[in-house]
């Protein structure tokens, strides 16, 4: 019996699907080991730490979810991912648009020292980020996180839009110019509502880096008011080590903010590599 062309195609993507769902099963399965977890005691972790919790406790997610610590850790990690990307986004989109539209000397050269930034680790400027931080008076401020991570976000920011705003036509350009469209109205018209998909891409790879940043707010933060997700989640897991079952849970909680983020704005990172791709 012959196959189809359309059977064996079918054929041919069994071996990717199924990779694909062993992934998800891999990324999965520790997601929901400790959801179930933190409904369980720390007595039925140790007897039965992989079923299922009986009975079924809420105190743990009930008691985190009426703690005033895990909500000012929720708000402030939302406003230094929030003020990082307005920065980030801001000042790297004016930069692409000059490094793009704009032939002067020293271009290509300004480029490539953006570009070496993203060879240069945040770890190695520990130390005198700590000191210039202390000697501005940053230390236990927002904007000592802020400006540092946009600062270390703007390479890589530069460059993706940078390939973005090249790839606009001159002659639109040239058009706008002759209807008396200034540089800068040029650019806050037209280019950036062309580039809404760059600009989506990059503000979300903004959040979710300063969102997913540990380094920093623990260098900066030693005032508990001003710990972020991360830093609360190592201090409570410090605080209460021995009762897994809770630090499951809040383990969980810390997540559900990303997870929601990254749900909504899937769409809109995929569309901008996507798009990034097509132009490229």
């Amino acid at each position: 019996m012959r196959t189809t062309p359309a059977a064996r195609r079918r054929l041919r993507s069994v071996p990717l699907y199924v990779t694909v769902w062993l992934v998800g099963v891999v990324m999965v399965t520790p997601l929901l080991y400790a959801l179930v977890s933190g409904f369980k005691s720390t007595d039925q972790l140790s007897d039965n730490a992989f079923g299922l919790p009986s009975p079924w406790v809420t105190g743990n997610y009930t008691a985190l979810l009426g703690d005033g610590a895990f909500w000012r850790a929720l708000g402030s990690s939302t406003l230094i991912a929030v003020g990082t990307t307005l920065l980030t986004v801001g000042a790297a989109a004016l930069a692409a648009f000059a490094l793009a539209r704009f032939a002067f000397r020293g271009r290509e050269l300004l480029f490539t020292l953006f570009t070496m930034g993203l060879m240069f680790p945040f770890a190695v400027a520990i130390l005198p980020l700590f000191v210039l931080l202390r000697t501005f008076g940053l230390l236990d401020n927002p904007w000592g996180v802020i400006l540092p991570q946009a600062a270390f976000g703007l390479p890589m920011t530069i460059v993706v839009l940078r390939g973005f705003f090249r790839a606009i036509p001159g002659e639109l350009e040239e058009a706008a110019t002759l209807d008396g469209c200034s540089p800068f109205g040029f650019f806050r018209r037209i280019l950036l509502p062309m580039a809404r998909p760059a600009l989506g891409t990059v503000s979300v790879l903004a959040v979710v880096g300063s969102w997913n940043n540990f380094l920093l707010p623990l260098l900066v933060f030693s005032d508990p008011a001003w710990w972020t997700i991360p830093v609360g989640v190592q201090q409570f897991q410090g605080q209460y080590g021995t009762d897994m079952a809770r630090v499951f849970a809040y383990l969980v909680l810390a997540m559900v903010p990303a997870l929601a983020f990254y749900a909504v704005a899937e769409r809109q990172l995929i569309g901008g590599i996507t798009t990034g791709a097509t132009k490229g």
